[in-house]
């Protein structure tokens, strides 16, 4: 009886370490959002519908870097950001890249209410539909997509940043290959 246990325990351990083994080399794989671009991928024509100014299809930023924001006027983080993505678009905003904002809130007044305090220089439109956040891959936001001058996605960084600080402007630079 006592050999019979010590093998099965054997056994057991066994099947342990494989099972360990095989969930520690396992690469978990993020769930995308619906038609999500991946980097490296190029933007999908859409119309974006103008919160700030009039509406645009997304084409229309091509030829030039370009810096997308997804915020929401409920979202704490995105409001905080904003002032430092103000600042990055007046300092270079225009000649080297050109920055848009994408409100996915569902209600334009509230949307609209925050730019108002916010009084960015930068144009902003809004998803109600989703077809924005689920192309820009934003499950999380803030979001900020870097896109080159053909619009193919460079980068996605999730979460706030202070976007005119030293470290922000040293990758804002090398990623979309120009100086600042």
């Amino acid at each position: 009886m006592q050999m019979a246990l010590s093998m099965f325990a054997k056994i057991a351990v066994a099947v342990f370490l494989s099972l360990l083994a095989v969930a520690a080399t396992s690469v978990p794989v993020a769930a995308k959002t619906p038609g999500e671009v991946e980097i490296g991928a190029v933007l999908r024509e859409v119309e974006m519908t103008g919160l700030s100014g009039p509406s645009r299809k997304m084409s229309a930023f091509r030829g030039k870097p370009l810096i997308i924001n997804i915020w929401a006027s409920w979202c704490e983080p995105c409001r905080n950001e904003m002032a430092s993505l103000d600042r990055l678009a007046r300092r270079y905003g225009g000649r080297q890249f050109n920055v848009i904002g994408i409100s996915t809130d569902d209600y334009r007044d509230r949307a609209s209410a925050f730019l108002l305090r916010a009084r960015t220089s930068f144009g902003h439109y809004i998803d109600n539909d989703l077809i924005l956040e689920n192309m820009l891959g934003a499950d999380k936001i803030p979001l900020t997509l870097l896109v080159d001058a053909q619009g193919r996605v460079q980068a996605k960084i999730y979460g706030a940043k202070e976007w005119d600080s030293a470290a922000s402007k040293a990758l804002i630079a090398k990623t979309l290959g120009i100086s600042l």
